[in-house]
């Protein structure tokens, strides 16, 4: 398991759902082709589980 993940924002989640966006905005994800360095355990991997056809992982 990495230590990190880098978590980029590849397509809009305007016409997400409503929970899906506040996820996204949670994850510290603001604009489009956006990255974050975030902590790899199992809280931010379920936020991310639940946004992965919005965002890309890289782990680190």
């Amino acid at each position: 398991m990495a230590e990190k993940l880098k978590v980029t924002l590849v397509k809009s989640p305007i016409g997400a759902i409503p929970k899906q966006r506040a996820t996204v905005k949670a994850l510290g994800l603001k604009k489009l082709n956006k990255t974050v360095e975030l902590p790899d355990n199992e809280a931010v991997r379920g936020m991310i589980w639940h946004v992965k056809h919005l965002v890309k992982v890289e782990e680190v």
